[in-house]
């Protein structure tokens, strides 16, 4: 078994637990446990790892019969050492937990009943949220109610509850690889499996990694010409939209993949329990704390100090930006809003659709050199009024590089189909590339979901990176800016690349040779059929 397959078994292990042990709990409530209780397992499997190499041959050595974790004795036999200790622990990994905390711990309550595995998981949870870590991370377990009724009725049944869910998480991945690259693809492989089972509220926290792929591989490229291949450094990254995580993590991976790095990762997210699973989503994958940031607050509303500064000689500017907003979000901006800086200069977005007011936020704070990659509706591409306008200015200003139309029902959120929009600031051509990959034959379905392909998801990235200057029949075209005025600066991508199959050319003249035959062999069949009733001294047909 390859690597990839032991991590998708692992990743369909834990679903199976969760989706045995849920049973009435809804999708999302208990999501929020599973992953909690995940996050904790890697934290404390690559703590004990890092303790290991630290204490070396003063490793406490245990019995098979001894159930206490290693850690708990070291810290029973060298109470003066523990302070040095844990301060050399927070530099080689960041951050440390007490060993009642440490999984091994809690999966041992869980596996013995012990009554205060309840009161032990909340103090363990606060120690981690407020004293783990270099930066604090209040709140990370906000939206874990132990003490909710879903759980149990009472005290005894909730503490009961959560020995089985740990026990059975416990057995599941005990034959299982948990390192980081394991436990982190699992942790999206459930997200992924949550979000297809809360239905049109995933759209809150998760982006199909096929899509994701294809957002993280463009704005990794070169930004003025493509064709150069991938960037060898990304300074920030941010998705104002974040869920959680996923796409920044995209980033990330496909950048390093190409011996690439990325400085420093920013997120924003409304939601706070999705918020908090950024976070987990994050330090799950190996991001060090001091390597992201996620902040909890309204994209609109720009609330996140970083980003509202007013004094543009200190302008925080992204190299790379990716984002999945909700899709025609109502919002209500004040009278003061148009002057807000993001808008000033293109006009409000409507009341009724906030699609352009999360795009104009994003490419505000977008670098001269940087790629921008945002998922929207088909809308933003025709709708009038003041998204015309705001459309115009951007056209006009050659800062849309590309659109990119979608199959239908590639979200598990909703089934309209859906478009990416290149946006850069260093744009060398003067026209727009087209590509509509709503085609059939550029998909494929699969239950209630349609899906891209390996092959569907290249097709797209290398019309992308090479930009073909002839046009590729139903499938991609650039598109003059003149041309594009001509149409009133409409963007509807089947105005410029039609996916309709020409109709066939029909030659008259060999149908009517084919009738005429057709004709022919019928009378000789009616004369041959006639001889034969003749013969037989009945009446003629």
């Amino acid at each position: 078994m390859t690597a990839k397959q032991k991590q998708n078994e692992l990743g369909k292990t834990l679903w199976d637990i969760a989706d045995s042990l849920r049973g009435a709990m809804n999708a999302d409530s208990f999501r929020d446990y599973m992953l909690s209780f995940l996050f904790l397992r890697y934290l404390s499997s690559n703590y004990q790892e890092s303790v290991k190499k630290e204490l070396g041959s003063d490793y406490p050595k245990l019995d098979e019969k001894d159930k206490r974790t290693p850690l708990s004795i070291w810290y029973d036999d060298n109470p003066d050492y523990v302070e040095e200790f844990e301060a050399q622990m927070r530099k080689k990994v960041h951050y440390v937990i007490e060993p009642d905390y440490l999984w091994g711990s809690i999966a041992e309550m869980a596996r013995t009943q012990h009554p205060d595995l309840l009161k032990t998981l909340q103090k363990g949870f606060k120690y981690i949220e407020n004293e783990s870590f270099g930066n604090s991370f209040k709140g990370l377990f906000s939206e874990i109610n132990l003490d909710s009724e879903k759980l149990g009725k009472n005290y005894d049944a909730r503490n009961k509850k959560l020995c089985t869910i740990i026990q059975k998480i416990a057995e599941g991945i005990a034959d299982f690889d948990t390192d980081t690259d394991s436990l982190g693809d699992a942790y999206e492989y459930l997200i992924g499996q949550f979000a297809a089972g809360s239905g049109k509220k995933a759209g809150e926290f998760y982006t199909p990694q096929q899509i994701s792929s294809i957002l993280s591989e463009i704005v990794t490229l070169d930004a003025q010409d493509p064709k150069l291949g991938k960037k060898k450094k990304i300074n920030r990254v941010l998705d104002f939209t974040c869920g959680s995580g996923s796409l920044l993590l995209n980033v990330k991976t496909k950048i390093e993949k190409a011996g690439g790095t990325i400085s420093q990762i920013y997120g924003q997210e409304k939601n706070v329990t999705t918020y908090n699973l950024a976070r987990m989503n994050m330090l799950l994958h190996g991001v060090k704390d001091s390597e992201f940031n996620i902040f909890h607050g309204d994209t609109l509303k720009n609330e996140w100090p970083l980003l509202n500064e007013m004094n543009p000689a200190k302008k925080v500017e992204f190299d790379a930006i990716v984002a999945n907003p909700p899709f025609s979000l109502r919002w209500s901006p004040s009278e003061t809003t148009g002057e807000d800086f993001r808008y000033k200069n293109y006009g409000l977005a409507p009341k009724s659709a906030a699609d352009f007011a999360f795009l104009l936020h994003g490419f505000h704070f977008l670098s001269d050199e940087g790629t921008m990659a945002i998922i929207l509706p088909h809308g933003v591409l025709f709708r009038g009024g003041a998204e015309s306008r705001i459309r115009k200015k951007l056209l006009d200003d050659n800062n849309i590089d590309t659109v990119i139309g979608l199959p239908s029902n590639l979200f598990f959120s909703t089934g309209i189909p859906v478009c990416i929009l290149v946006l850069k600031k260093c744009k060398k051509e003067d026209d727009v590339l087209f590509i509509n990959a709503s085609d059939e034959e550029n998909f494929a379905k699969e239950k209630r979901q349609n899906y891209l392909r390996k092959k569907d998801i290249q097709k797209i990235l290398d019309t992308y990176q090479n930009r073909p200057e002839e046009k590729i029949e139903r499938y991609a075209r650039r598109v003059s800016m003149d041309e594009i005025v001509k149409n009133d600066y409409n963007l509807n991508i089947s105005r410029y690349v039609s996916t309709a199959k020409p109709e066939p050319i029909i030659d008259l003249e060999e149908v009517h040779t084919k009738l005429v035959d057709v004709e022919d062999r019928i009378k000789a069949s009616r004369e041959e059929h006639n001889s034969y009733l003749r013969e037989l001294g009945l009446k003629e047909i």
